[in-house]
């Protein structure tokens, strides 16, 4: 595939440069938005960190040209398992239109040990 075709989308996470990763990659029509985690929203509840990674991915999304209605596909990663119901609450506040399909997986923890939730997506580009 040709480099032509990819746009490396910069976020504003600390870990970005440590790690090496962009908040989103666009290849074509696709654009993939990295793991998002509550940057930010660190001691709040679970719901609310949701509510954070949410508009980081949009933001995220707008910038490569596409939005949140355009998401296809969403990951949710969990540290807790009694969550889910909270958290899944918000990703609906913002999918219960669009309906993208969408896992759920229960992780030890993640990156920040006070992460409850950490969220991937995949959107496509609109077509003018």
């Amino acid at each position: 595939m040709s480099q032509k075709n990819r746009t490396n989308i910069a976020g504003t996470s600390p870990y970005e440069p440590i790690i090496g990763f962009s908040r989103a990659v666009r290849i074509g029509s696709h654009v993939h938005v990295s793991g998002t985690g509550p940057v930010g929203a660190d001691d709040l509840d679970a719901a609310e960190q949701t509510d954070q990674c949410l508009p980081l991915i949009a933001a995220a999304l707008k910038n490569a040209g596409s939005s949140i209605e355009h998401v296809y596909r969403t990951r949710i990663f969990l540290t807790h398992r009694e969550d889910w119901e909270r958290v899944g609450r918000v990703h609906g506040k913002f999918f219960s239109l669009i309906r993208p399909s969408a896992t759920m997986v229960v992780v030890k923890e993640l990156l920040d040990p006070r992460w409850r939730v950490e969220i991937e997506a995949d959107a496509l580009i609109p077509q003018s």
